[in-house]
């Protein structure tokens, strides 16, 4: 939490996946999309505790940077002053493989144009959705870094 008096508040967040901690410092807000919708998390936010869709993870740095961090979906949990989001998958921007997402992608999309069977197209819509958010990250992790 924020020290001096000059300094914005901030709250501790903490990023789990099934393996590792990837994140775990902090930030003076987080950004997610949940299921009821995109979040935007303060410091002394309300209690709460949602499910995510696949997505990405806006982090902002107190110094004023953004993060970008992929995540499969899973739950978070929010108190005044710590955030716990946990998922399956958690990638950081750089460790998102481009042709692999764009393959994903393109699998998808074939897919839902081709399937016959709605169960496949809805599978396919969820991939759809993680590998645009992964290429998404990718990209703003790139070009972004400052807002």
């Amino acid at each position: 939490m924020s020290s001096p008096t000059n300094s914005a508040p901030t709250l501790v967040l903490h990023i789990v996946s099934a393996h590792e901690q990837v994140f775990s410092g902090e930030v003076s807000m987080v950004s997610v999309a949940s299921v009821q919708g995109e979040l935007g998390i303060l410091p002394r936010h309300t209690p709460l505790m949602t499910l995510l869709n696949p997505g990405e993870a806006r982090l902002k740095l107190p110094n004023g940077e953004y993060e970008y961090i992929y995540v499969s979906g899973g739950m978070m949990e929010v108190q005044p002053h710590e955030v716990t989001i946990l998922a399956d998958t958690v990638l950081r921007g750089e460790q998102i493989d481009k042709q692999a997402a764009l393959e994903a992608k393109r699998r998808a999309e074939e897919v839902i144009r081709t399937s016959i069977l709605y169960t496949d197209r809805d599978h396919a819509r969820v991939e759809l959705m993680k590998a645009l958010a992964q290429l998404r990250t990718l990209n703003d992790s790139q070009w972004k870094r400052k807002r």
